[in-house]
């Protein structure tokens, strides 16, 4: 990936995109970047290999940008199909340095530190918790165990004797 990030840096590029800005959205990052072209420099040969590389994670990017559920195996073939040549290891390889896993494949957050999802559906009971004015809450949760205070009965049994008939028909 790396020669690809030094190919839109370089000066003589038509649309120069600077190292970070492409590192950023390539999800790389940049102290690797330099690290590498410190040890042969910033104007060294980049190898066949790296760029073949390069060309090959493009192709895959591509493939996967363009559909998120494919697997290695899938993003390969339309790789292929664009004109990359590239073994199925190699492919993989590629695939999981950068993260790109199928949106079906992995199984992200199952123990008690993941994030909760979207609602599954909608709430069919249509609870409002909106409160009627300013310091007011209401009651959504009663305490069943029998208490000392309402002469031995739940809370619920409670507002049921103290309500009015009146209020109870309504």
């Amino acid at each position: 990936m790396y020669p690809l990030v030094r190919e839109l840096a370089a000066a003589d590029a038509p649309h120069r995109v600077p190292v970070a800005v492409t590192c950023r959205v390539l999800g790389l990052a940049r102290q690797p970047y330099y690290r590498s072209y410190l040890v042969r420099g910033l104007d060294g040969p980049v190898t066949d290999a790296e760029m073949a590389e390069a060309y090959r994670a493009n192709a895959l990017f591509d493939a996967h940008r363009d559909d998120p559920e494919f697997s290695h195996r899938f993003l390969l073939d339309e790789a292929r199909a664009a004109g990359e040549a590239t073994a199925e290891r190699t492919a993989w390889r590629i695939c999981r340095d950068n993260g790109w896993w199928s949106a079906f494949g992995k199984r992200r957050g199952r123990g008690k530190n993941a994030k909760a999802g979207p609602p599954v559906h909608d709430d069919l009971v249509r609870r409002g918790f909106t409160a009627d004015g300013p310091n007011r809450l209401r009651r959504t949760y009663h305490r069943r165990r029998r208490q000392r205070r309402l002469a031995r009965l739940t809370p619920v049994e409670h507002e049921t004797i103290m309500t009015p008939p009146a209020a109870l028909a309504a």
